[in-house]
């Protein structure tokens, strides 16, 4: 691919992805009091636009002429640093991550892949940029000067450490199972069926339903969600870490929260439910866009999931939390790594 194309082409798809991302987030926040509202029997957002659909707009442009009041006893440059942090790895996750197949355009001779780019160590990036964001969190609690908001963030961070670990050997089994750290390389070797009409997906696969559940758990904890929202637990500790924030340096640190919710969403399909694969049928652009829905038809109902389990189960006390963490995550993360290498090696 000629250079000057391959950077309109880059750019395209980075505006485009970001551009996805956010409308992704905001409509999330919209279908999360939607649903939790008819839970609840309530009606959620109707006010603003046919079924409240145009209330994420109203929220945005809320927040943007709001008053952004900066308490005078806060670390000013880590106070507003922190929500950034927060938002730009929240997002910048989303750059390794395919989405489908590659795109044939009329004009363009060559494939376009629908990824942003493709690393060899993809997973890898995503764990190690996702992981970052607790810095957001702990330094806004930090530079607060609020012993509200310190113990927020000190929360989070035990907390996103502590389930990292069962998070990421959960995924471990699957990396062996595919032999790559490539993400795309990992959606290519689930293709086709076994004993006749079971997908080849890896929850099917070498036990690895229970590293799903592992990396379920593991993620509920780490986006900070019901029933693991200890870090913004508003019984004891007013709102958490971002007790002190206001306008839109608030609305940035549940920008990324529901980000990062979408970005746990892709791994998870992406690792267990096969990617992007499902029926393909039809003229070629029906091909190229296929992949794509039932792609978003996997996250959608993975966030349904988070969303259901917010409206049912209750908040966790701390030390619940923790010993879950480690004393039932952890051990059975081990164990199904060990199982898994086991059976491995003897069908090799």
């Amino acid at each position: 691919m000629p250079i000057l194309t391959f950077i309109i082409v880059a750019v395209i798809k980075i505006a485009l992805a970001v551009f996805v991302l956010l409308t992704a987030v905001a409509y999330t926040v919209w279908l999360e009091r939607k649903v939790v509202g008819h839970m609840q029997n309530r009606w959620g957002p109707t006010r603003v636009g046919p079924f409240g659909l145009l209330q994420p707009a109203a929220d945005g442009v809320k927040f943007l002429f709001k008053e952004d009041l900066t308490p005078p006893h806060v670390y000013r440059p880590l106070f507003i640093a922190a929500p950034m942090i927060a938002v730009i790895f929240a997002i910048t996750s989303i750059a390794v991550i395919p989405f489908g197949n590659a795109l044939h355009v009329p004009f363009v001779n060559y494939p376009i892949p629908m990824q942003i780019t493709d690393l060899n160590i993809g997973l890898l990036v995503v764990l190690g940029i996702t992981s970052l964001g607790v810095y957001g969190v702990a330094l806004s609690g930090w530079s607060s000067n609020s012993k509200y908001s310190l113990l927020g963030g000190l929360r989070a961070s035990a907390q996103m450490i502590s389930y990292e670990i069962a998070l990421g050997l959960s995924l471990v089994g699957v990396l062996i199972l595919a032999g790559t750290f490539s993400l795309r390389g990992i959606v290519e070797a689930q293709h086709g069926h076994f004993a006749g009409f079971i997908p080849n997906w890896f929850i099917f696969r070498g036990g690895q339903f229970v590293a799903f559940f592992i990396y379920l758990m593991a993620a509920y904890a780490e986006t900070n969600r019901i029933p693991f929202d200890l870090p913004e637990a508003e019984t004891e500790l007013v709102a958490g870490y971002h007790t002190e924030y206001s306008a839109m340096k608030f609305a940035m640190f549940f920008m990324a929260e529901y980000a990062n919710m979408i970005t746990v969403a892709c791994i998870a399909s992406l690792l267990f439910l096969g990617g992007w694969s499902g029926p393909i049928f039809g003229p070629q652009l029906l091909q190229d866009i296929l992949p794509l829905v039932w792609f978003a038809l996997r996250i959608f109902v993975f966030l349904f999931i988070y969303i259901w389990v917010r409206g049912t189960l209750p908040r966790f006390r701390y030390d619940q939390l923790m010993a879950f963490g480690w004393k039932f995550l952890l051990p059975l993360a081990i164990a199904n790594l060990v199982i898994t290498a086991l059976i491995v090696a003897l069908r090799a």
